[in-house]
């Protein structure tokens, strides 16, 4: 049996159930049955744009990063310094250095406000863009888990080169991160080992030393010849062919010479993979440019450790800025080389900001009201600004974007019409979007 929890820890000290329970591919020992009949439930979009989202898990400090504010009093604008970026007349901490070379790939959107105060309804908020609302104990209260992006990518633009369409890179699961009311189905394959392990391998892409490449085989053989038997006792024979469809798409993914050349981080050079930081977050990211170029639509990877209470410019100076401005810059830098930036989404988000003024345990708290991301790649116009805070970074001024609006410039930037509607787990109607318009000055 393969499960897995959805636990991410945090300030609240609540572990966040999620709703993945895959179950079991019994002959083969692997857990992709579910995950494998998303694939031929999906009818793949004309599009063909794949998603890299960088998960700023705990809420990135953007007054410290991205929207500075050097004229504010002390205990505002905090200890870090601007330098200037490529991008004339705009700064950045001077812990990002190599993305302040690499601005002129990225809108900055500085007006994304929700009411979501606590990690888990935050992260619900800007994984799905839907509202949620937690009890004491992290678990939503009478309300629908809708489906996180990532998901609704998996359902509507489907498998590609025999690879699944969704893939999440971290050490523990995200929470929210999965099909919601979708089902499980919808859930991504887990990466969950570090890229750095000389071992390193990924569940369910490999097969099971325990298990062996000829017993699986054998087992192969077996379930066949179980299938053809039982198609003649049963004429209809179409749970049969499905069920079986499914086993043997199991089995191809984890024999296939392109799911293994894709999660092979030996290929790269080693100047490429310094290049991206000998992290965990940086060989997750240069995995995650791997995998959409071999076919994968959507990978998260989660940058962990930015709820930032308490010191909150000693851990972002070391070694939170310097992992994500190595693993960003490399990536965009990367995805330019190669001529991909033209047909991937890269998204730099975190569930909120953090509060303007620091406290007494020179950290930050959690601020929803003022939450800057950045968008770069396909149908992206980079190189810009949307929006902007007031001078101590508190508020935005004129107008804000709600989640719904940046859930809806994700969909269209993904080629997916976010105004379908779904069933939900209970037999309802649920659109995809429920009203959110696309931010315009986004698109390019």
């Amino acid at each position: 049996m393969f499960q897995i929890d959805h636990t991410s820890r945090t300030c609240e000290g609540l572990s966040r159930r999620g709703l993945l329970q895959v179950g079991s591919l019994g002959l083969f020992g692997l857990s992709l049955s579910q995950l494998l009949q998303a694939e031929q439930k999906t009818a793949p979009a004309s599009g063909d744009i794949s998603f890299i989202l960088l998960w700023t898990n705990g809420g990135l400090s953007n007054i410290d990063t991205l929207d500075m504010k050097p004229n504010a009093p002390v205990e505002y604008r905090g200890e870090f310094q601007p330098i200037a970026t490529n991008l004339p007349g705009l700064s950045v901490c001077e812990h990002l250095p190599l993305m302040s070379r690499q601005m002129d790939k990225v809108c900055q959107v500085r007006t994304i406000v929700h009411q979501g105060s606590q990690h888990s309804e935050a992260t619900h908020w800007m994984l799905t863009g839907y509202p949620q609302v937690p009890d004491v104990n992290g678990a939503p209260v009478g309300s629908t888990i809708y489906p996180c992006f990532g998901s609704v990518a998996s359902k509507e633009l489907g498998w590609k080169n025999g690879l699944p369409p969704y893939v999440q890179c971290a050490q523990n699961p995200i929470g929210y991160s999965g099909g919601g009311y979708l089902g499980s189905a919808y859930n991504p394959l887990m990466v969950k080992r570090n890229p750095l392990d000389e071992e390193f391998s990924v569940d369910d892409v490999s097969i099971p030393a325990a298990v062996g490449a000829d017993r699986t085989m054998r087992r192969r053989r077996i379930l066949d010849q179980l299938d053809n038997w039982q198609r003649q006792v049963d004429k209809s024979g179409a749970a049969v062919s499905d069920r079986g469809e499914f086993y043997r798409q199991a089995y191809d993914l984890i024999t296939s010479p392109a799911a293994k050349k894709a999660f092979d981080l030996g290929a790269e050079p080693e100047s490429l993979r310094e290049r991206y930081g000998k992290t965990r977050e940086g060989q997750s990211t240069l995995l995650a440019r791997r995998l959409v170029e071999a076919g994968v639509r959507f990978v998260t990877v989660d940058f962990t450790g930015y709820d930032t209470h308490d010191k909150n410019f000693i851990r972002l100076k070391d070694p939170l800025l310097p992992t994500l401005d190595r693993a960003w810059s490399a990536l965009l830098t990367d995805l330019s080389e190669r001529g991909m930036l033209d047909r991937t989404v890269v998204l730099c988000a975190g569930e909120f900001g953090r509060t303007p003024r620091v406290n007494g345990a020179a950290g930050r708290d959690h601020w929803p009201l003022a939450n800057a991301i950045g968008f770069s790649g396909a149908g992206v116009r980079m190189g810009t600004i949307v929006g902007a805070t007031d001078s101590r970074c508190e508020y935005v001024l004129g107008r804000s974007h709600s989640t719904l609006d940046y859930a809806a410039t994700i969909f269209r930037l993904l080629g997916i019409d976010d105004t379908q509607e779904y069933t939900s787990n209970d037999g309802r109607p649920i659109q995809i979007n429920n009203g959110g318009r696309a931010i315009d000055e986004v698109l390019a």
